[in-house]
């Protein structure tokens, strides 16, 4: 006899297998029953936060009107240079706050290497533009493969400045620098990317400031100290340029899927940032967050400290669909409450506990959004009134550079001169003015 025989339910009737088989089957049901029900809410979620926007009275007035003068204290020609930091402010000689009120003008760091909309305006016309529209400085964005190949730029790219055929990608961006500040328009150069193209994929390549370590598999690999040194051949150009502000060391620092370190980060960028200061000791440093821009939360306790004090300011890139990932999901899906509280502590404590400035170098939305844009971008731009957020808006451009296709976060229609006057501008135009100086919005509330 076999010892197992013994044991209890060794030998099963046929009906007690049954009933086994029809319980795992029940199990397995309502398994798929409640997997089901999950993934049919998460659709309804996304449906609903999809749903198209209707603008409100506010923006519809908002769009009927012109929009206010350019406000002329915010010009950086008003102020007393070179700028330093003190606290959470960027600041003049003189101690007068410099709020940095800006919009990303992008093309450079992109496959045609040249700033957008040079074959349909004048880059002098550009900087009007700019300028008409309220903002007092420009984020201007490359690629390290401008810098390596420096080519000569398609004629066709440059149809509406000829003066500027026949020139290589570094004079013709030099010379868009040179338009916005004869302007009166604060420039900071940014190294975007290293191979040139839109920003930023999953392509391990393009993660960080360096790539030498992954081999042959990078199209265009440099090392950090390639990195820097063509940080100093861009820079060379601008060192007599006093509304050259400063440099932001590089967009979007992330590692092979989120893996970049924030100490490594703030190492390599006050090595570069010390080169740069060697060349101006005027220049402001400007250290972005890692996560894609996001998170600053490292400098808590690793602050980035360079040989000239008073020169750091901090980056954060905020968009609907940061956030991915964490347990309260994308910007887009948060209360206020819960957007704040990962504003607060990703970037915000450095502004709100007046430790360092931080400029929000990148946030945008669509001209046509959904209800998750608006819950994003109302949330947000509540948050950066109430700060009196450092700012610049992503970006003025109507088309992007591969294949002309549209820009649907643009804010100029494609004569690059007619504004869109919707929700955006009426929020922006509220920031640029600021808690001191917000009259001119009563004209509109007053009349709801």
């Amino acid at each position: 006899m076999s010892p197992f025989a013994a044991w209890p339910g060794h030998c099963r009737s046929p009906l007690s297998a049954l009933i086994a088989a029809s319980r795992m089957l029940t199990l397995l049901l309502i398994s798929f029953l409640l997997l089901g029900g999950y993934f049919q809410y998460i659709l309804k979620v996304e449906a609903a936060l999809n749903e198209r926007w209707t603008p409100d009275a506010g923006a519809r007035l908002f769009s009927q009107r012109p929009l206010p003068p350019f406000i002329e204290e915010t010009a950086i020609t008003t102020f007393s240079l070179p700028l330093s930091t003190r606290g959470r402010d960027v600041v003049d000689t003189t101690g007068r706050r410099f709020k940095l009120n800006g919009v990303n003008w992008y093309g450079a760091s992109d496959e045609i290497f040249v700033p957008g909309g040079l074959d349909v305006q004048h880059r002098s016309v550009i900087a009007r533009t700019i300028r008409l529209l309220g903002f007092n400085s420009v984020r201007l964005p490359y690629a390290d493969e401008m810098v390596i190949e420096n080519p000569h730029i398609l004629p066709h790219l440059l149809t509406a400045n000829p003066d500027l055929v026949g020139m290589r990608a570094l004079d013709i961006y030099a010379a868009c620098v040179e338009a916005l500040t004869d302007a009166g328009i604060a420039v900071i150069i940014n190294n975007h990317i290293t191979t040139a193209t839109w920003c930023c994929g999953a392509d391990p390549c393009d993660s960080g400031w360096a790539n030498d370590h992954l081999g042959p598999i990078c199209r265009v690999s440099q090392s950090e100290e390639d990195w820097i040194q063509h940080w100093e051949a861009v820079m060379q150009r601008f060192v007599d340029n006093p509304l050259v502000i400063g440099a932001d060391l590089r967009n979007e620092v992330r590692g092979a899927w989120g893996t970049m370190p924030w100490s490594r980060w703030a190492a390599a960028a006050e090595k570069c940032g010390n080169r740069l200061l060697q060349m101006n000791k005027d220049w402001l440093i400007i250290v972005g967050g890692t996560e894609s821009g996001n998170d600053l939360s490292g400098a808590r306790l690793r602050p980035v400290e360079l040989d000239i004090k008073n020169r750091v300011v901090y980056s954060s890139h905020v968009y609907a669909w940061s956030g991915w990932g964490s347990k309260e999901g994308r910007y887009s899906k948060r209360s206020y409450a819960s957007f704040t509280q990962a504003m607060r502590h990703n970037w915000a404590y450095l502004v709100e506990d007046n430790v360092a400035p931080v400029w929000v170098g990148e946030f945008g939305a669509p001209r046509h959004p959904g209800m998750g844009d608006i819950n994003y971008w109302d949330n947000l731009l509540r948050y950066l009134k109430k700060l009196d957020a450092d700012f610049a808006y992503w970006a003025i451009n109507p088309r992007k550079p591969h294949d002309n296709e549209l820009e649907t976060y643009a804010l100029v229609e494609d004569d690059w001169l007619t504004p869109i006057l919707d929700y955006r501008m009426r929020d922006m135009t509220e920031l640029i003015a600021g808690s001191s100086r917000d009259e001119w919005a009563k004209i509109y509330s007053e009349e709801l």
